[in-house]
């Protein structure tokens, strides 16, 4: 095996792997080191499998509501084990569709755990010893993990991380999920739908806070509705373990209560996997357990880059692999345009889904902008009212001197396939009179999206 490259790749995640196949495509000669898992968390234990158990549950969710579409359904249930059974089997399908990809474009695969060294090296250490690489360019993708907080410790058994999550032991009676981001809003949404009665508690003074705060409100009811307890500007202050079960310290409004679980999954957050890789000697910089890069990814040691949630928000596995590919194109001799983190869509695959790019109405505000709001509900649209999925919303958010699209906010069934519209409209630089003058197809919801926009301006057609 070579021992000098012209891509050192440490990180297979979706920023890894694809940074490593573009620089292939470029004609580099690339090497990839991966510790555990080809496909890193997305792949493996995050994004992918995750929505397979979503899945699952959304079928479930449709299986009780039969009568509603005429339909007999009887003796409906589910099999846990058959249901993580299958999110396993998807992970494992896309882990070694990342295996194929590698060797047919070429690239060294290096199990191991890698260490950056002086003068562009990597030593990597595998079960056979270590072995020295040679890069004329690095790049960092190793991607983050669950951020735990003094007191709040996983287990396993009683407290659990997005892992234990996806490979439950037994199934939650009365759950408890620290914090409302995608990841916590997901697992709540999972375990509702099966059956356990699902509290969630959000420090800040609104779920899903990233959100803009009407989307954030729509979700919250559609939540109470399905059963679950939301509890906002509440802090867990600590957990007290017993045999089977969990007391839970609550404060808010200068008040604490208790109150008993037989499970907690902990959602507060990522931290960055910066340790053991040698950063600071090489003079890398790391602030708040992420590496800071430029609008480019580099790091400011000469032919080191970071990109993916190693390198800082938004922790998207699609805005990882967009780093990925313009880094490659950039250690090419190219010229890529710069990440731009306001065109990047987010994505929560609870149900009901929620999407979102660009500025929310109050982000836009306090920008400075004179803004004109446009808002079009799915009870309006043919589409949702055909499929029974009319709780669901758009909204959009335009300055109103230029037409600019500054953000746009959704909340219903297959929001997170409809946001990619607005995305695209974004980077075109694309105004309010070419989002008008668009034809949207009949039926679809994303005909929510066209009077969304018609709205803000005063010419929505079915409200």
């Amino acid at each position: 095996m070579a021992s000098s490259y012209d891509v050192i790749v440490i990180g297979s995640g979706p920023g890894g792997y694809v940074c490593a196949i573009r620089a292939a495509q470029l004609g580099m000669n690339v090497a990839i080191v991966e510790r555990e898992h080809l496909g890193g968390i997305c792949l493996n234990w995050g994004c992918i499998p995750t929505k397979a158990l979503l899945r699952s549950a959304e079928v479930l969710h449709l299986m009780h509501r039969a009568k509603d579409f005429g339909l007999k359904a009887g003796d409906i249930g589910y099999d846990l084990d058959a249901v993580v059974q299958r999110s396993r089997g998807v992970a494992k399908q896309l882990s070694g569709g990342v295996a194929h990809l590698m060797k047919k474009n070429k690239i060294t695969v290096v199990m191991g755990t890698a260490k950056l060294a002086k003068g562009g090296k990597v030593v990597v250490t595998t079960e056979k010893g270590t072995e020295e690489l040679t890069g004329k360019a690095v790049v960092l993708a190793t991607g983050a993990r669950a951020r735990e907080l003094t007191g709040l410790e996983a287990d396993g058994d009683l407290v659990w991380t997005y892992k234990h999550a996806l490979l439950p032991k037994r199934m939650p009676k009365k759950l408890l999920v620290i914090g409302s981001g995608a990841i916590g809003i997901e697992f709540a949404s999972f375990y509702n739908t099966l059956g356990a009665e699902t509290t969630v508690v959000e420090v800040m003074d609104r779920i899903l806070p990233v959100e803009d705060a009407e989307i954030s409100a729509f979700a919250r009811k559609q939540f109470e509705k399905q059963g679950m307890k939301i509890l906002e500007k509440t802090t867990v202050k600590k957990l007290d373990r017993a045999k089977g079960k969990v007391t839970a310290h609550l404060e808010a409004g200068g008040k604490t209560t208790t109150a008993e679980f037989d499970t907690v999954i902990s959602a507060v957050g990522i931290v960055g996997n910066v340790e053991d890789l040698g950063l600071e000697d090489a003079g890398v910089k790391i602030d708040r357990t992420h590496v800071v890069t430029d609008e480019f990814c580099r790091t400011g040691v000469d032919g080191v880059y970071a990109i993916g949630d190693i390198a800082g928000a938004p922790w998207l596995a699609h805005k990882a692999s967009h780093e990925g590919i313009m880094v490659a194109e950039l250690i090419a001799g190219g010229h890529p345009h710069p990440m731009k983190p306001g065109s990047v869509a987010g994505c929560t695959y609870c149900h009901p889904q929620i999407a979102s790019v660009g500025m929310t109405e109050a982000k836009a505000k306090e920008a400075g902008h004179e803004v004109k709001v446009g808002k079009f509900p799915f009870i309006g649209n043919g589409k949702a009212i055909a499929l029974g999925e009319t709780e669901g919303m758009v909204k959009t958010v335009f300055d109103a001197k230029t037409g600019e699209l500054l953000g746009a906010h959704m909340v219903g069934a297959e929001v997170t396939e409809m946001i990619q519209g607005y995305v695209i409209g974004r980077t075109l630089e694309t105004t309010e009179a070419e989002l008008i003058e668009t034809i949207f197809p009949h039926p679809t919801i994303s005909e929510s999206m066209h009077e969304a926009v018609l709205a803000a301006y005063g010419r929505a057609i079915h409200i």
